[in-house]
Parts: structure tokens; sequence; C-alpha cells
């Protein structure tokens, strides 16, 4: 769907919510469920989404379907793949993924060949002159003593990553740009973080044009918002660090502000808040009481055994959760830093790539889900384009 939030910008839906260990699973599941999509909210045009493959598919694209051959599939489905999801490199559907979203790091050759894979298959996908994204992890899991991350390693192949970028523009004038996406409890968790690693390493090492160009952001307006970060302050301090916000997700997380509440809401928040554990993937939770510092949790089930009820302050959880959701009985959402977020970002008009990316359908508690996923994910969009729509 182009152009809907703003001249030049496209907005689509991230293809992670659906299982796709192999091609042929991608396969089915987008005929399953995004042409359902896109017959609910663009019937007349094409659809943009945001495209993951995991390192297997994407391989398999390249090795034996044809990267023309996906082109080709693609165009007669009507779907405008502009931006791919290159965050998840396994099977992000297994029953537990958990700390494996992060592996491997960035520090790995592994993680490098798969985001090649990538590149070479969205260039295949575009025209001359189009602009492509790919978002991928913020170098890895850890922050300062707890990361294992070797971070000469990382830094050297995203400067490999930036020189090629620079070379296919060159060669066939079309621009794809690398966006590392911060996220709760990664090397890279706050705006503060990412400016620090392009001053300290990418523009030390590197040509500044072209590291500015070609590596970028990817603002997940969730990770964002469970960092307590303020949205405006955030997305003001890239472009005073001269780096620019290349792609954005478009989610929501869990809030609940139990300073607002009495004794027995607080019990009844945290006895919902517990229908929310699940085994597959990472809930990092933080906590914040009035004038203290940030605690932060690496899952939920940790949070959980450790707040009372009679506890103080505001909590917010790694969870994505449906966009259209304002609250759900005791338990609020983010919705409100979205739109803040949004109204931001769409004054500012620079960034050209959007994507909602509401992961966690399948193992939301079972009265959020809807019977059909694609109507959940049609949804979403729907409020996107009511909300933001220009």
């Amino acid at each position: 769907m182009d152009n809907l939030l703003g001249p030049g910008t496209t907005l689509g839906y991230c293809t992670n919510v659906h299982a796709g260990a192999s091609w042929d699973e991608t396969r089915k599941n987008l005929e399953r469920h995004a042409l359902r999509v896109k017959e609910s909210v663009s019937p007349n045009e094409p659809m943009g989404i945001g495209l993951w493959l995991s390192a297997r598919s994407a391989r398999d694209v390249i090795d034996r379907v044809g990267i023309d051959h996906l082109k080709r599939w693609l165009d007669h489905c009507g779907l405008k793949a502009f931006t791919f999801n290159g965050f998840p490199h396994g099977d992000f559907h297994q029953p537990k993924v958990k700390h494996l979203v992060y592996q491997p790091d960035w520090g790995q050759t592994s993680r490098l060949d798969y985001t090649f894979d990538l590149i070479e298959i969205l260039a295949g996908l575009m025209k001359e002159g189009e602009e492509g994204s790919i978002s991928t992890l913020p170098l890895g899991w850890g922050k300062g003593g707890n990361s294992k991350i070797d971070i000469e390693k990382a830094t050297a192949n995203l400067l490999s990553v930036s020189d090629h970028l620079r070379r296919l523009e060159d060669e066939s004038g079309k621009l794809i740009h690398l966006n590392l996406e911060p996220e709760p409890g990664c090397f890279l968790d706050c705006h503060q973080d990412v400016t620090a690693f392009f001053d300290d390493h990418l523009l030390k090492e590197g040509d500044k044009k072209s590291v500015l160009r070609y590596l970028r952001v990817c603002h997940d307006i969730c990770h964002s918002a469970v960092m307590f970060e303020d949205q405006r302050e955030a997305i003001d301090a890239y472009a005073s660090s001269g780096i620019r916000i290349g792609k954005v997700q478009i989610s929501s997380a869990i809030r609940i502000d139990f300073e607002q509440m009495n004794p027995d809401e607080r019990v009844d928040a945290l006895r919902q808040l517990q229908t929310f554990q699940e085994d597959r993937y990472l809930h990092q939770t933080v906590v914040r009481r009035t004038g203290t510092e940030s605690i932060f949790f690496q899952d939920l089930p940790e949070a959980l055994g450790e707040i009372a009820p009679d506890f103080r302050g505001e909590l917010r959880v790694h969870f994505h959760v449906p966009l259209f959701l304002e609250r759900e009985g005791a338990v609020g959402t983010t919705q409100a830093m979205v739109q803040e977020g949004m109204q931001t970002l769409l004054e500012k008009g620079e960034v050209k790539h959007y994507e909602v990316e509401t992961y966690a359908w399948e193992v939301l508690p079972r009265d959020l889900q809807f019977e059909e996923l694609s109507e959940g994910i049609a949804r979403e969009i729907d409020w996107v384009k009511e909300t933001f729509g220009q």
C-alpha cells in the first residue's frame, strides 16, 4: 500500500507472523494468510509485505526456486516485498525460541552470509531506482560484561555489508539499507546504545558517508516503549547524530500502571498478566517505580516472581499485542506510545518503510485470538490506515 502514510511511503505487515522454516512452508502460509489479508485491505492494488525468510528458506530460493521465479510469483499474487525481516535466522515458530532468536550474532560469519543472501534476493525483486530495506538484530543478546559478542568482528561484518550495498547501488541504481533493530536486553537496546555504537565503532572504522547511507535503524515502537523511551526524544536523538531511521515496525506492548490502581485492581492485573506467560518467545519486562531506576527482567515469569500485589509503579512487557487494543480488562497497552511515535515520524516525513509487526498472535491468550489469523492482521492494518492515513 503505497503513499498511504505520505508521499513515497509503503505500508505492509511482517510475515514473520507465519511459520516458514522452509520456502515451501513459507509459500504455503503466504497463500493461506497473506492473500486473505490482501483481499480485505488492498483488493485492487498490490499489498506490501515485510518478507521473512529463514536462512534455510533464503538459501532455498537462491539455489532451487530462483529469485526470478519468486518475483513472478509475488507479482502474480499482488504482493510487494519492499522490506525484509532479517532478524530471525532459524525457525521462528519452533516450540521454544526464547534466546535462540539472537543467534547467530553479528560477530559470526553465518549472520553475515544470511544477510548477503537476503540482499541478493531483495535486489533481484527491485527495479532500478527503488529503495529496499532489511531489519536485523542489534548485534546480539546481552549488554556489557554479559555479552559474548565479538564487537570488533561485528563491526567489521557490518562495514562489509555497507561496502557491499554501496557497490550494489553504484552498479544497479538500487538502494538497500540494513537497519539495526534495538531490542530490550540486547547489546543495543535503546537509542543511546545505538548512537554510541555508531560513534565509537562504525563511524570510527568506516567511511562516514557510506555508513550513514547504508546502515540505519529499524525503530520498533514496542521495543522502544518497553525501554520507557520518550518517542520524540529517541527519534530526535537519531536525527541529531546523523543516523537515519530506515524502517519502522508499528507494534504495541503490554503496559500496566499499578500506581493508578487500588489493591484489588493490582491483584486482578497480576492475575491477568499471568495468562500472557508462554513458552515460545522471550518477553523481556521492565518495571519502574516513581523516582527510581528501571529494573530489567529477561522474561515475564521472572518479573511475576518478584512483583508483589502491593507494587507501586509501572510495568511494560515485550509482548506484541494487537495495535487496535488500548486495554483488555486490567491490562493496558502502549497504544498511546504508538500514536506518539507515528505522529512524530510522519511529521518529519523521512521514513519510507512501515510494517505492522505483531508476530505473537498464536501465543496470545485465547480470548484475544481470531478464528482466522488474517482477520486480526487485517484489522490491525485497517487501524493504522484509519489512525494515520494521509
